[in-house]
């Protein structure tokens, strides 16, 4: 696939293979050619214009594509990760609903769902596995009690992620992540 320059509204779009990346719009330049044999592109100059004004951040974007990831990072290393997945989820089964942000709300949708498929196995091997995650052992015994009835004709999905208004403080996309 060979690259790809779109100009939209002012801005150029440039997307080849890897990466997609915004340029700022280009201002009035002056080609220089010079006598040599070379057959590439010509040079630009940069001329001072009056009047017209370069946008306020010239630097340009990068939107790298996400091939191969295979999860959020949530900014933690992997022990905190692992954590704060663990403290979502049992506090997701143990309240039904709680208010994270959303990002998070849909990395732990993920490992909630799996512990309702052991909740309704209902094995001894699944019942280690789920106390294994959560950190609550009673939680564990009423997950597995209560999920056969509630979600036995549910094939998946047993969580809902529902967006709310973003954090005051920071701006963060906030959401509501409960069961179904």
């Amino acid at each position: 696939m060979s690259p790809v320059t779109i100009q939209l509204s002012g801005c150029i779009i440039h997307h080849c293979r890897h990466f997609s990346y915004l340029l700022p719009p280009p201002s009035p330049v002056e080609t220089v050619s010079s006598g040599s044999s070379f057959v590439g592109r010509p040079v630009a100059l940069m001329e001072p214009t009056v009047g017209i004004q370069a946008p306020s951040s010239s630097r340009s974007q990068l939107y790298m594509m996400r091939h191969r990831k295979g999860f959020k990072k949530l900014g933690k290393p992997a022990d905190q990760r692992k954590a704060l997945l663990r403290a979502l989820t049992t506090e997701t089964i143990r309240h039904g609903r709680i208010k994270t942000t959303l990002i998070r709300a849909k990395a732990v949708r993920k490992h909630v769902d799996h512990m309702i498929e052991l909740g309704k196995r209902g094995d001894l091997h699944a019942r280690r596995q789920a106390l294994a995650w959560v950190y609550d052992k009673q939680l564990v015994h009423s997950l597995f009690e209560a999920a056969p009835e509630r979600y036995g004709d549910r094939n998946g999905g047993y969580t809902r992620v529902l967006r709310t208004v973003a954090r005051q403080g920071d701006n963060a996309k906030m959401a509501i992540i409960e069961l179904v």
